[in-house]
Parts: structure tokens; sequence; C-alpha cells
């Protein structure tokens, strides 16, 4: 980007060659690009993501309820439940076999995740099911699905930003090997008449 400022230098340089102009030019326009463009398509890809992301939140909270479970006996552990990499710390740390009705009415009964800590028969907890009572996940809340929609934006807008360098390096690396193919023709020229004198160079 340092050919930028030279815009403005070269103007009336008599040394300035056009490839050098070309030069500037082309990171001038990569920089507005990336000024312009890429804000926009963060923007657009952010807002995308917002919309379909809150629709999804309204859905999922229309369609999973939360119910009370009561414990009836706690369980074994299940290997998933201490794998590191699926359960973290705000996540459920037992399990146990719990009863609880579902919004039809009919009585469920089942092994349930739960963040108690030494659960004993007969303790109360709050879960989520769907309209049928089956054990669902936590829908989705307005902040997190914000979140992601500002993470989707920035990304967008960063991968363009980096498409838009690319595409001004690949310019630049294309002009620079067109210059040195010129230079070459030229030094072949000149070679075999370079310092004789009378040799018209």
């Amino acid at each position: 980007m340092r050919a930028i400022g030279g815009l403005w230098r070269w103007r009336h340089n008599p040394l300035c060659r056009r490839t050098d102009l070309a030069e500037a030019w082309v990171a001038l326009a990569a920089l507005l690009l990336v000024l312009v463009a890429a804000p926009v398509i963060g923007r657009l890809v952010g807002g995308a993501a917002q919309d379909a992301l809150q629709r999804s939140v309204r859905a999922q909270h229309q369609a999973r309820h939360q119910v009370a479970a009561t414990v009836v006996r706690g369980l074994e552990p299940s290997p998933l439940d201490s794998d590191p990499e699926i359960s973290s710390g705000t996540e459920a740390r037992n399990r146990v076999l719990a009863r609880w009705t579902a919004p039809d009415g009919t009585e469920r009964r089942g092994p349930v995740p739960t963040r108690l800590n030494d659960p004993q028969p007969g303790d109360r907890f709050r879960t989520w099911t769907d309209r049928q009572g089956r054990l669902v996940a936590r829908p989705l809340d307005g902040a997190t699905a914000t979140t992601h929609a500002v993470l989707a934006g920035v990304g967008a807008a960063l991968v363009t930003a980096c498409l838009v360098e690319g595409g001004r390096r690949l310019i630049v690396r294309h002009m620079l090997r067109r210059r040195y193919a010129r230079w070459d023709q030229a030094w072949d020229k000149a070679g075999p008449d370079w310092g004789r004198t009378g040799a018209g160079s």
C-alpha cells in the first residue's frame, strides 16, 4: 500500500514509469474496495444471518417448552458425559431417570441430563421438550443469535478484504513479470553492444 503515497509524488516526476503509476492505482483501488466493499458485504451477510437466526429463535421458542421433571433415580454416567470436547462446565453433569408431563398432558419417563450436583429421588428440575414431550435441546436465545450474526458479518468482511488483497498481489505480480520480461528484451538488444565505441549505445 506504500505505492498509494507515490501517486501524488509521481504526478510530475520524469523518472516515473507507467508501471509505477499502474501499481499505485491498483493499490488505491484495492484500498477503496477494502474500505467500502468489505464493510458493505459484512453488513449484508450479518443482516441476512441475523434475520435467519432470529426466525430460528422464534420457531424454536414456539416449538419447545420448558417442563418440570422429577428425579426417579440416578443413572450410571455415560462416557459422553465426561468427554471434554462434547460437554462444557455449563452443561448437564449427571444423568437421571426422570418423569415429566408433556405439554399435551401425557406422562413421560426416560433418561435425562441434569445440572443437579447430587440428584436424589424426588428432586425437581426444569428441562426442555417438544410438543409431544420428547426431550430437546434448550432453544437458541436472541443474544446468542445476534452474536453469531455479528461473527458471520465480521468473517465475511475479513474474507472480502483478504480476497481483494490477494487479487491486488496477483495483479502486481503479473505486472512485475511483464516488466522484467521487457527488461530482459531490452538487455538482449543492448547487451552485445554495451560499452563499444561507435555502437550507438
